[in-house]
């Protein structure tokens, strides 16, 4: 949730945020009539309350037809408050529901544009040359055919498309790829976290997932419960309506994560670059406001060492105002080179979403003046199915097998992957 207080100071810097977000900027205005109006009937209430109390206080000391008609008096009074309080109650919900629509400041530094406007920070590593190896590179479902990795035609007759299974040496490379990310993680001061999938509404729209992200999410109706599309969402939840006593405070989750992917027709249809159900290890930070851009230089970081050690070529970008979501102020995301495409994927993501998804979720920290709300970062260490693809794409040999990367073999226990 946005600082009303800024908004009211600087209106204008919200609206050009929502405008380069490509979100509505006259819900700034509307909100801050809604502003007025709640506090307008708060004043009014609590000023009913005041003269109740003042009242009742009389009532307890007068005799007779004095206090008769003081009671009189109160009675009238009590239906004023009555309505006062309901009116004020409207204004209130009225001015949240607005609030929640509006999407964080977006950091100045941020490209401005949609997806294709992301600006490249960095490349690292040389994409292998094949044609110099005397061999044409085969993509990952060929691949994973050929050692029995993965299937996604029995995923797609038991679960529906975008649905696959991991099989034999595949399931063992996603299973070492956690173990790696976690290991890296802990090293790092992390926290390991195994959190729970399913949420209540409440963290969902913490965390900024029930706005323009709600298209993608799976609701469970009868129970109201989502599934989480990421470990962000019930990491950042875990400490609802606490007041943190020392940060940062970090955690790394890992669990699957389910998407429905909708707006995404006819993308990515082959293999297991986009589907409906992944495991993930995600980094989360709690930490004051002040050190939240240092902790997201942090974060991606960690990012590029992971894949640094992978040993995979891949750049950096500054992702575009337009493609952020809505609590980022800004994100970085890796994106590993993919021979067979002759492009560079997305396989990570790092975000400073500052205050907002604290004010929501009510997480405060106090320092040597008041109490506030903590930054949130997120950032993902390892997305396992575009992680796999990139190291059987990159690392595949000539007659079919794959090297493992060095960093993997004591956690896989091979250093190829070959038909058992």
């Amino acid at each position: 949730m946005i600082d009303l207080k800024a908004l009211r100071e600087n209106p204008a810097a919200f609206k050009d945020s929502q405008k380069v977000r490509g979100e509505d900027p006259a819900i700034v205005d509307q909100l801050l009539a809604a502003d007025d109006a709640r506090r307008e009937a708060i004043s009014e209430f609590e000023s009913l309350r005041a003269e109740q109390n003042t009242l009742s206080k009389a009532v307890g000391a007068a005799k007779g037809d004095e206090k008769n008609s003081l009671l009189e008096n109160a009675k009238q009074l009590a239906t004023a408050v009555k309505s006062a309080d309901a009116k004020r109650a409207e204004a209130e919900e009225t001015a949240n529901k607005l609030a929640l629509l509006i999407a964080n400041l977006i950091d100045p530094a941020a490209p401005i544009g949609g997806e294709a406007d992301f600006k490249v920070i960095e490349k690292v590593g040389t994409p292998r040359d094949f044609k110099a190896e005397g061999f044409e590179p085969k993509d990952h479902v060929e691949i994973g055919k050929i050692i029995k990795a993965i299937d996604t035609e029995r995923g797609a007759k038991v679960a529906g498309a975008r649905s696959y299974y991991l099989t034999g040496v595949g399931a063992l490379l996603e299973l070492a790829l956690v173990n790696y990310a976690i290991s890296l993680a802990v090293k790092a001061g992390f926290i390991p976290m195994i959190p729970p999938v399913l949420v209540k509404p409440a963290a969902m729209e913490g965390t900024g997932f029930l706005g323009q992200a709600a298209e993608n999410v799976y609701h469970l109706k009868e129970d109201e419960l989502y599934l989480v599309g990421t470990s962000e969402v019930p990491l950042a939840a875990y400490h609802m309506d606490e007041i943190l006593e020392q940060l940062p405070i970090r955690y790394a989750g890992y669990s699957p994560c389910f998407r429905r992917e909708a707006g995404s027709y006819g993308k990515d249809t082959r293999g297991i670059i986009r589907v409906h159900q992944f495991e993930k290890v995600e980094m989360f930070t709690f930490c004051k406001p002040e050190d939240a851009q240092a902790e997201h230089e942090k974060l991606l970081k960690w990012e590029k060492d992971f894949f640094d050690s992978l040993e995979i070529p891949y750049q950096v970008i500054d992702v575009a105002s337009g493609d952020l979501g809505a609590s980022a102020v800004r994100k970085f995301d890796i994106e590993a080179w993919i021979p067979t495409q002759q492009a560079y994927r997305e396989v990570t993501s790092t975000s400073n979403c500052t205050q907002f998804q604290a004010r929501r979720l009510n997480i405060r920290y106090k320092d040597e003046k008041a109490t506030k709300p903590v930054a949130t970062l997120n950032g993902t260490l390892v997305a396992v199915p575009r992680t796999i693809v990139a190291i059987l794409e990159n690392y595949q040999q000539k007659d079919g097998s794959v090297k493992v990367p060095k960093a993997l073999i004591p956690f896989i226990g091979m250093d190829t992957l070959v038909c058992a």
